[in-house]
């Protein structure tokens, strides 16, 4: 076989900038988000201050170029942003992770020129969160069943209807929603455009009450006769439902490292636990039955975070990765899930109160295996990435 003939594989040793990026990125999770991550939970109070500051520091922009006023990086540098703030708070993890990898990445990639200078900017330095539409009330995993509607009129579409489970549904100006302009035609019909509450008729309504990640804000968006300049058609008509699937194979990225950080931080609370929790005259960690969970948890992480690296190294490469995104974002969301379970079991009585991280972890990760996909269309998309390769 032929040089040239191997799978390419990335390297598996960081460079110094990417560990520079780590370092900074763990350094402000540990000081600005871990002391206050209960707090926010409990109030289920949005952030503003600490998005602020992640906005100073360039990770509310982080895939945009930096002649709009982003950060200029790439996915590895993504992952491993949204991987720290995970370990220290999942909630605000998957508000970094959708602001940067839904909306902003959406009219980054596919809008023109006149909506990315009116819009990236302000969401690159955080002076606006951005929200992105696609799910509705009838429409989840099944996008084909969506019921908004965009009828031109002119220099304008009349957008009506409305989307829920919206990532930054209230705190967020900006949006990119999915609507129907040919009912004819199934997915094929479905356009996306940029909109923003300047709009009459665009608001926010109900604001849900999570099980978990409670301080990331979840609302209901809804469109009342929103008049959109044409101009905010993203892409040709049509073309929505496609950049949708291209957006989410980026975004399961993110949640595969918001998955690995979450995992790491159950993991890390286990293993102090365990050291210093005696019973029976011994400590936990010298009991082989806490030393088996210990074990797996510490190769399923590992196992995770290389998948979810490797699919970042290979979408900074101009790869194709719907297959790897797939499934680094089935198997790292899946093994967040074991690893919160098995923490809080460690733990004992005191997994299940909230002095201790791991009642926290355990709420947020069930989210991972729903969001952005859930594990079961995860399952349909590689299936099918292999039976058609």
């Amino acid at each position: 076989m032929s040089e040239n003939e191997y799978i390419s594989t990335p390297n598996f040793s960081l460079s110094d900038d990417l560990l520079a990026i780590k370092s900074l990125a763990e350094s402000f999770a540990n000081t600005e988000i871990r002391p206050y991550a209960l707090h926010y939970d409990e109030s289920q109070e949005f952030p503003h201050e600490i998005f602020a500051k992640l906005g100073e520091l360039g990770f509310l922009g982080i895939l945009v170029p930096t002649e709009y006023g982003g950060s200029g990086l790439g996915y590895q540098e993504y992952a491993i942003i949204v991987e720290a703030i995970a370990n220290a708070c999942p909630s605000i993890a998957l508000g970094v992770a959708a602001h940067n990898g839904l909306c902003t990445n959406h009219i980054l990639k596919f809008a023109n020129e006149e909506v990315k200078q009116k819009y990236i900017p302000r969401l690159a330095k955080g002076e606006t969160m951005g929200a992105w539409g696609l799910t509705e009330p009838s429409a989840g995993s099944d996008a084909g069943g969506t019921q908004t509607t965009a009828i031109r009129d002119g220099d304008y579409y009349i957008l009506n209807g409305s989307k829920n489970f919206i990532t930054h549904g209230n705190v967020g100006d900006i949006a990119v929603i999915m609507a129907v302009t040919d009912s004819s035609k199934g997915k094929k019909g479905i356009s996306a455009f940029a909109i923003d509450k300047s709009m009459s008729g665009f608001y926010a309504s109900k604001k849900e009450n999570k099980l978990g990640m409670r301080c990331s804000d979840t609302a209901s968006l809804t469109f009342d006769n929103v008049r959109v300049p044409a101009s905010h058609l993203i892409g040709s008509e049509g073309e929505g439902f496609i950049q949708a699937l291209q957006i989410l194979d980026g975004g399961r990225i993110s949640i595969a490292a918001l998955s690995v950080g979450l995992a790491q931080g159950a993991f890390d609370a286990s293993l102090k636990y365990s050291v210093e929790r005696k019973q029976f005259n011994m400590r936990l960690a010298d009991m082989q039955g806490i030393q088996f969970k210990l074990a797996k948890m510490a190769m399923e992480i590992e196992a995770s975070r290389l998948l979810t690296m490797k699919t970042a190294w290979m979408k900074d490469n101009g790869e194709a990765i719907t297959l790897q995104a797939s499934q680094a974002k089935y198997y790292a969301s899946e093994i967040a899930v074991r690893a919160a379970e098995e923490s809080v079991q460690i733990h004992g009585g005191y997994g299940y109160i909230k002095e201790y991280p791991v009642e926290k972890y355990y709420r947020d990760v069930k989210l991972l295996t729903i969001g952005e996909g859930t594990s079961e269309i995860q399952k349909l998309v590689m299936a099918r990435q292999i039976l058609n390769a």
